[in-house]
Protein backbone atom coordinates (compact mmCIF):
# COMPACT_ATOMS: atom_id res chain seq x y z
CA UNK A 1 0.00 0.00 0.00
CA UNK A 2 1.32 3.09 -1.02
CA UNK A 3 1.23 5.85 1.86
CA UNK A 4 1.48 9.70 1.96
CA UNK A 5 0.83 11.38 5.27
CA UNK A 6 -0.22 15.16 4.43
CA UNK A 7 -0.44 18.22 7.36
CA UNK A 8 -4.45 18.31 7.39
CA UNK A 9 -7.74 17.32 5.68
CA UNK A 10 -7.79 20.26 2.87
CA UNK A 11 -4.30 19.12 1.99
CA UNK A 12 -5.39 15.43 1.67
CA UNK A 13 -8.74 16.17 -0.26
CA UNK A 14 -6.57 18.64 -2.76
CA UNK A 15 -4.35 15.45 -3.27
CA UNK A 16 -7.06 12.79 -3.36
CA UNK A 17 -8.67 15.52 -6.13
CA UNK A 18 -5.77 15.41 -8.26
CA UNK A 19 -4.89 11.54 -8.10
CA UNK A 20 -8.79 10.65 -9.09
CA UNK A 21 -8.49 13.26 -11.71
CA UNK A 22 -5.18 11.50 -12.99
CA UNK A 23 -6.86 7.91 -12.94
CA UNK A 24 -9.59 9.18 -14.85
CA UNK A 25 -7.72 10.59 -17.39
CA UNK A 26 -5.53 7.38 -17.66
CA UNK A 27 -8.36 5.30 -17.80
CA UNK A 28 -10.12 6.86 -20.72
CA UNK A 29 -7.21 7.03 -22.45
CA UNK A 30 -6.23 3.68 -22.42
CA UNK A 31 -10.25 2.31 -22.67
CA UNK A 32 -12.36 4.96 -23.43
CA UNK A 33 -14.17 5.04 -20.00
CA UNK A 34 -13.41 5.31 -16.38
CA UNK A 35 -15.69 3.98 -13.57
CA UNK A 36 -15.76 5.97 -9.70
CA UNK A 37 -16.62 4.97 -6.96
CA UNK A 38 -17.05 7.38 -3.66
CA UNK A 39 -18.29 6.74 0.15
CA UNK A 40 -19.34 9.56 2.33
CA UNK A 41 -17.61 11.53 5.16
CA UNK A 42 -16.43 14.98 5.37
CA UNK A 43 -12.85 14.77 3.56
CA UNK A 44 -14.36 12.86 0.71
CA UNK A 45 -16.70 15.73 0.23
CA UNK A 46 -13.89 18.35 0.63
CA UNK A 47 -12.11 16.32 -2.34
CA UNK A 48 -15.00 15.73 -4.64
CA UNK A 49 -15.56 19.39 -4.44
CA UNK A 50 -11.75 20.01 -5.46
CA UNK A 51 -12.16 17.49 -7.84
CA UNK A 52 -14.71 19.30 -9.92
CA UNK A 53 -12.11 21.77 -10.81
CA UNK A 54 -9.91 19.37 -12.27
CA UNK A 55 -9.73 18.04 -15.80
CA UNK A 56 -11.44 15.54 -15.87
CA UNK A 57 -13.19 14.03 -19.54
CA UNK A 58 -16.30 14.14 -17.47
CA UNK A 59 -18.60 12.97 -20.88
CA UNK A 60 -16.85 9.34 -20.40
CA UNK A 61 -17.06 8.72 -16.77
CA UNK A 62 -19.26 7.00 -14.75
CA UNK A 63 -20.23 7.87 -11.38
CA UNK A 64 -21.10 5.28 -8.73
CA UNK A 65 -21.61 5.02 -4.55
CA UNK A 66 -19.37 2.80 -2.82
CA UNK A 67 -22.05 2.66 -0.01
CA UNK A 68 -25.68 4.51 0.62
CA UNK A 69 -27.88 4.47 3.66
CA UNK A 70 -31.72 3.47 2.88
CA UNK A 71 -33.75 6.51 3.01
CA UNK A 72 -35.96 8.88 0.85
CA UNK A 73 -34.95 10.93 -1.73
CA UNK A 74 -33.45 13.96 -0.70
CA UNK A 75 -32.68 13.10 3.01
CA UNK A 76 -29.68 14.63 4.34
CA UNK A 77 -27.75 11.67 5.79
CA UNK A 78 -27.86 10.20 2.26
CA UNK A 79 -24.27 10.46 0.64
CA UNK A 80 -26.16 10.54 -2.73
CA UNK A 81 -27.56 14.34 -1.82
CA UNK A 82 -24.10 15.40 -0.59
CA UNK A 83 -22.22 13.97 -4.30
CA UNK A 84 -24.67 15.58 -5.87
CA UNK A 85 -23.96 19.04 -4.44
CA UNK A 86 -20.50 19.03 -3.89
CA UNK A 87 -19.71 17.13 -7.40
CA UNK A 88 -22.15 16.25 -10.05
CA UNK A 89 -23.84 20.05 -10.09
CA UNK A 90 -20.62 21.45 -10.49
CA UNK A 91 -19.73 19.69 -13.65
CA UNK A 92 -20.84 18.85 -16.69
CA UNK A 93 -21.08 15.02 -16.61
CA UNK A 94 -24.20 13.36 -18.49
CA UNK A 95 -26.94 12.02 -16.50
CA UNK A 96 -27.18 8.86 -18.00
CA UNK A 97 -23.52 8.35 -16.30
CA UNK A 98 -24.60 8.84 -12.96
CA UNK A 99 -25.65 5.96 -10.68
CA UNK A 100 -27.25 6.38 -7.17
CA UNK A 101 -27.54 3.35 -5.30
CA UNK A 102 -31.53 2.27 -5.26
CA UNK A 103 -32.03 2.56 -1.61
CA UNK A 104 -35.70 3.67 -2.32
CA UNK A 105 -36.75 0.35 -3.56
CA UNK A 106 -39.45 -1.89 -1.91
CA UNK A 107 -37.65 -4.60 -2.73
CA UNK A 108 -33.44 -4.13 -1.73
CA UNK A 109 -32.02 -7.19 -2.72
CA UNK A 110 -33.48 -6.80 -6.30
CA UNK A 111 -32.24 -3.45 -6.15
CA UNK A 112 -28.68 -4.53 -5.76
CA UNK A 113 -28.76 -7.05 -8.38
CA UNK A 114 -30.32 -3.99 -10.78
CA UNK A 115 -27.09 -1.72 -9.15
CA UNK A 116 -24.63 -4.92 -9.86
CA UNK A 117 -26.20 -5.36 -13.69
CA UNK A 118 -25.33 -1.59 -14.14
CA UNK A 119 -21.68 -1.77 -12.98
CA UNK A 120 -21.55 -4.66 -15.47
CA UNK A 121 -22.77 -2.50 -18.36
CA UNK A 122 -20.20 0.34 -17.38
CA UNK A 123 -17.36 -1.59 -16.01
CA UNK A 124 -17.18 -5.27 -17.78
CA UNK A 125 -18.43 -8.48 -16.87
CA UNK A 126 -17.22 -9.05 -13.73
CA UNK A 127 -16.95 -5.22 -13.09
CA UNK A 128 -14.00 -3.84 -12.91
CA UNK A 129 -13.82 -0.33 -11.49
CA UNK A 130 -10.94 2.10 -11.76
CA UNK A 131 -10.76 3.56 -8.60
CA UNK A 132 -12.78 3.04 -4.99
CA UNK A 133 -12.53 5.75 -2.42
CA UNK A 134 -12.90 4.16 1.02
CA UNK A 135 -13.11 6.16 4.01
CA UNK A 136 -12.31 4.12 7.46
CA UNK A 137 -14.65 4.27 10.67
CA UNK A 138 -13.50 4.39 14.27
CA UNK A 139 -14.49 0.63 14.70
CA UNK A 140 -12.53 -0.24 11.50
CA UNK A 141 -15.57 -0.74 9.27
CA UNK A 142 -15.12 0.40 5.61
CA UNK A 143 -18.01 1.11 3.22
CA UNK A 144 -21.03 -0.05 4.83
CA UNK A 145 -18.87 -3.11 5.88
CA UNK A 146 -19.52 -2.73 9.44
CA UNK A 147 -17.89 -5.66 12.04
CA UNK A 148 -20.38 -8.63 12.64
CA UNK A 149 -22.49 -7.42 9.51
CA UNK A 150 -23.62 -10.44 7.29
CA UNK A 151 -22.50 -8.84 4.72
CA UNK A 152 -18.92 -9.18 5.31
CA UNK A 153 -19.17 -12.75 4.11
CA UNK A 154 -20.38 -11.84 0.57
CA UNK A 155 -18.37 -13.38 -1.79
CA UNK A 156 -20.56 -13.87 -4.86
CA UNK A 157 -22.11 -10.32 -5.82
CA UNK A 158 -20.65 -6.88 -6.11
CA UNK A 159 -23.47 -5.42 -3.73
CA UNK A 160 -25.18 -6.45 -0.28
CA UNK A 161 -27.24 -4.93 1.62
CA UNK A 162 -26.32 -4.56 5.33
CA UNK A 163 -28.31 -5.24 9.00
CA UNK A 164 -29.14 -2.08 10.70
CA UNK A 165 -26.26 0.26 11.63
CA UNK A 166 -27.34 3.56 13.57
CA UNK A 167 -30.68 3.26 12.57
CA UNK A 168 -30.42 2.57 9.48
CA UNK A 169 -29.91 -0.50 7.04
CA UNK A 170 -27.15 0.49 3.95
CA UNK A 171 -26.79 -0.71 0.63
CA UNK A 172 -22.75 -1.27 0.02
CA UNK A 173 -20.35 -2.83 -2.55
CA UNK A 174 -18.74 -6.04 -1.05
CA UNK A 175 -15.37 -6.62 -0.85
CA UNK A 176 -14.67 -8.84 -4.52
CA UNK A 177 -16.10 -5.24 -6.17
CA UNK A 178 -13.78 -3.14 -3.75
CA UNK A 179 -10.65 -5.62 -4.33
CA UNK A 180 -11.21 -5.82 -8.07
CA UNK A 181 -10.48 -2.13 -8.50
CA UNK A 182 -7.38 -0.77 -10.71
CA UNK A 183 -7.22 1.42 -7.40
CA UNK A 184 -8.20 1.70 -4.24
CA UNK A 185 -8.23 5.19 -2.52
CA UNK A 186 -8.06 5.59 1.14
CA UNK A 187 -9.01 8.99 3.01
CA UNK A 188 -8.41 8.84 6.48
CA UNK A 189 -8.34 12.02 8.69
CA UNK A 190 -8.40 12.77 12.11
CA UNK A 191 -6.73 11.61 15.50
CA UNK A 192 -10.06 9.97 16.45
CA UNK A 193 -8.86 7.39 13.76
CA UNK A 194 -5.79 6.83 14.62
CA UNK A 195 -6.20 3.17 16.27
CA UNK A 196 -8.00 1.99 13.67
CA UNK A 197 -5.53 3.42 10.97
CA UNK A 198 -2.67 1.92 13.00
CA UNK A 199 -4.62 -1.47 12.46
CA UNK A 200 -5.22 -1.01 8.72
CA UNK A 201 -1.44 -0.27 8.07
CA UNK A 202 -1.00 -3.21 9.79
CA UNK A 203 -3.13 -5.60 7.40
CA UNK A 204 -5.52 -6.58 10.95
CA UNK A 205 -7.84 -8.39 9.01
CA UNK A 206 -10.05 -8.57 12.49
CA UNK A 207 -11.07 -5.48 11.09
CA UNK A 208 -13.44 -5.19 8.20
CA UNK A 209 -11.14 -2.83 6.60
CA UNK A 210 -8.16 -4.94 6.94
CA UNK A 211 -9.57 -7.31 4.74
CA UNK A 212 -9.45 -5.12 2.11
CA UNK A 213 -7.12 -5.93 -1.11
CA UNK A 214 -3.55 -3.84 -0.01
CA UNK A 215 -1.73 -4.22 -3.46
CA UNK A 216 -3.28 -1.43 -5.34
CA UNK A 217 -4.19 0.80 -2.47
CA UNK A 218 -3.03 4.30 -1.78
CA UNK A 219 -3.85 5.94 1.57
CA UNK A 220 -3.95 9.75 2.18
CA UNK A 221 -4.12 10.35 5.67
CA UNK A 222 -2.78 13.03 7.55
CA UNK A 223 -0.72 14.07 10.33
CA UNK A 224 -3.69 13.76 13.15
CA UNK A 225 -4.29 10.30 12.23
CA UNK A 226 -1.02 9.15 12.06
CA UNK A 227 0.14 10.58 14.93
CA UNK A 228 2.77 11.89 12.81
CA UNK A 229 4.44 8.82 12.03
Amino acid sequence: MITEILPDPGAVATRAAERIAQVARKAVAERGRCALAFSGGATPWLAVRALADEDVPWERVHLFQVDERVAPSGDPERNYARLKETLIDRIPIPAANVHPMPVEEEDLDEGGRRYEAILRRAAGTPPVIDLVQLGLGEDGHTASLFPEDAALQVVDSEVAVTGRHNGRRRMTLTFPAIDRARCVLWLVTGSGKSEALGRLRAGDRSIPAGRVLRSRAVLLADTAATGGR
